[in-house]
């Protein structure tokens, strides 16, 4: 790491999107809406922060997004405690990479209620929570 590490003034999101999600989507429909987010993350300027595996890296996202949504601890019981801050701290996240980031996923979720039954009502308080998520990354001025 040769930046200095950047501290959000936000700090972490104090509210999670609704846990009702998971009970309509379910595990599979999770997997599937990380797998199709990895794919857009695969085609934009960001490829190079994430594994050569994009599949077992959505995977790993899935299992942290199963249990954000409503679900299971699926993350803790695989990886441990999340700690997302400190897991990205040694890949440089400034706002542009933000941006991008929240642009793939949001593109995914254009379709989300059809594609994944992602509840219509809770979409819009997913996208909050991904923009405080996402503020949180930011490690880099």
């Amino acid at each position: 790491m040769n930046w200095v590490i950047h501290i959000p003034p936000c700090g972490p999101p104090q509210e999670g999107p609704s846990r009702e999600v998971y009970g309509t989507m379910g595990r599979k429909n999770i997997f599937r809406m990380m797998e199709d987010f990895y794919i857009e993350l695969e085609k934009s300027e960001l490829r190079s922060l994430f594994p050569k595996n994009m599949k077992m890296a959505s995977q790993k996202s899935a299992a942290f997004f199963v249990g954000v949504l409503g679900g299971p601890p699926l993350y803790q019981e695989l990886y441990g405690p999340p700690m997302m801050r400190r897991r990205h701290l040694n890949f440089p996240i400034d706002e542009h990479a933000r941006k991008v980031w929240l642009d793939c996923f949001k593109k995914v979720l254009e379709n989300a209620a059809e594609a994944y039954e992602f509840p219509a009502e809770h979409l819009d308080g997913f996208i909050g929570f991904l923009e405080d998520f996402s503020a949180w990354m930011v490690n880099k001025e």
